[in-house]
């Protein structure tokens, strides 16, 4: 299935909205990664030019074009506020694996909102893409993104030692690691 594209889905939670990347976002998007605060433990420093989120936005298309993965926009249901994205990137197809990735905007942290984003998408993986893994990463120091993974099912897989050098700080990543068997174990006890 590599070379072919992806279409990438628009998925609903019961907050969330989940969709294709518009010009539109170009704004709120430039805003989320431009902040420091949001990306402290991100492994690259906030964004100085506003031509990055055009970058951004080629960079969703390519991935969709050459089949490697999906990026989406997080909307609240409520009143269509963006408050960030999650995507999927590095499907190989032949392994059936893919990594996962999202980024939230302040405001929207401390309500579930990345973890009920990053369960439709890798739910999506599973279903459409045929995944038997999805692999994140987050900071060692990060402990809500830790805590979003283990509520997700991820398993701890080992620690990438001083793996990210931002504007000269040195940083560990925790690799985690979630199977399609995991995922059918952890939803069988939610009664999902």
């Amino acid at each position: 299935m590599r070379g072919m594209s992806l279409d990438p889905p628009t998925l609903t939670t019961a907050r969330l909205q989940l969709r294709p990347f518009e010009k539109d976002d170009l704004g709120p998007l430039f805003e989320l990664h431009s902040s420091a605060e949001i990306l402290r433990y991100w492994d690259a420093p906030p964004w100085t030019d506003r031509s990055r989120a055009e970058r951004f936005l080629a960079v969703c298309r390519r991935l969709a074009e050459d089949g490697s993965g999906v990026r989406l926009a997080i909307d609240l249901v409520s009143d269509g506020d963006f408050i960030g994205w999650c995507g999927l990137s590095r499907w190989n197809p032949d392994f059936r694996s893919a990594s996962l990735t999202y980024c939230l905007s302040d405001r929207a942290w401390g309500r579930g909102y990345a973890t009920e984003a990053a369960d439709a998408l890798v739910q999506w993986g599973f279903d459409t893409l045929d995944l038997n893994r999805v692999q994140a990463e987050a900071d060692t120091r990060n402990t809500a993104s830790v805590r979003v993974l283990e509520k997700l099912g991820f398993v701890h897989e080992g620690t990438l030692r001083e793996d990210c050098v931002v504007n000269g700080e040195v940083s560990d990543s925790f690799v985690y690691g979630l199977l399609r068997r995991d995922r059918r174990t952890a939803t069988a006890g939610s009664g999902r």
